[in-house]
């Protein structure tokens, strides 16, 4: 049996990026990130530069603590998340924060190479 306990604000990994950052923490096999997206922040303008692709890439499965984000698929189809709002992301899409609050998020599947740089 084995139990384990890390704090996201002592994380194992932190990236900044243009308008936010993400603390990242690795426990029992699976990578925890929580994202703190700021007002201005957009993924195809503060993210696509580090990830280089025309859209993210990551798979996400998130929760929203605070704040609001828009997502835009690259199909087109969107949507809003708010606080208490569970969300999963295929790759594909836009994000960006709606209003002047910060969108805090915990991504449970998107985290171990968000804003890494590719390669």
């Amino acid at each position: 049996m084995n139990l384990v306990a890390k704090n996201l604000d002592i994380p194992d990994d932190k990236r900044s990026f243009e308008h936010g950052s993400m603390n990242v923490v690795t426990i029992g096999g699976a990578t925890i990130g929580r994202a703190v997206f700021n007002e201005g922040w957009r993924w195809s303008l503060d993210v696509k530069p580090i990830a280089g692709t025309d859209s993210c890439q990551a798979a996400h499965t998130g929760y929203v603590i605070s704040g609001r984000l828009h997502i835009r698929m690259d199909d087109g189809t969107e949507t809003e998340v708010g606080p208490g709002d569970a969300v999963v992301i295929s790759p594909g899409h836009d994000a960006w924060v709606i209003g002047s609050e910060s969108c805090i998020m915990l991504d449970w599947s998107g985290s171990a190479d968000y804003a890494k740089p590719a390669g």
